[in-house]
């Protein structure tokens, strides 16, 4: 199930031309990839079709290595983390908050611009906390309510 289908076919096109927006924007970014902070990839896009990457072991590595850089920087007493940097000699990864919800994702070619990457993500992090807060707004944000269960059982 694509987390597109619950919305009409505006609602799609319009979602999408956010990815299409940013995979545009710097001829470098190979791959963008939306999680959950629980590393459950929610949408991914690739420039190149023959791009070799199994996004879901990427999205979850990325949003791990992002959720505990966070908490790094809060046992440090840092502030709010706002992007994880990995370079490595045939690419870069950047991951970005998205709000208290997701993480965004780009990979990138190792000569790509860093300054105009964090631009990109600084401007598309809104845009996307709002699609995660629509597409998850269903769901409670402290998980279920179980609280009736007690009646059911006996003390």
């Amino acid at each position: 199930m694509s987390f597109l289908e619950p919305y009409s076919s505006d609602d799609i096109k319009r979602r999408k031309n956010n990815f299409s927006n940013i995979i545009k924007s710097e001829s470098g970014i190979k791959k963008i990839i939306l999680v959950d902070r629980t590393g459950l990839t929610i949408a991914s896009v690739s420039k190149f079709s023959y791009f070799p990457a199994d996004v879901d072991s990427i999205g979850a590595i990325a949003s791990a290595v992002f959720c505990a850089s966070e908490e790094q920087g809060k046992n440090l007493e840092l502030g709010d983390l706002e992007i994880v940097t990995s370079e490595f000699s045939g690419g870069k990864i950047f991951a970005s908050s998205c709000g208290p919800i997701g993480v965004l994702i780009l990979i990138t070619d190792s000569d790509i611009n860093i300054g105009s990457i964090r631009i990109i993500l600084k401007r598309s992090v809104d845009e996307f906390r709002g699609i995660l807060d629509e597409f998850l707004s269903g769901i409670p944000a402290h998980g279920l309510d179980l609280s009736d269960l007690d009646e059911l059982t006996p003390d």
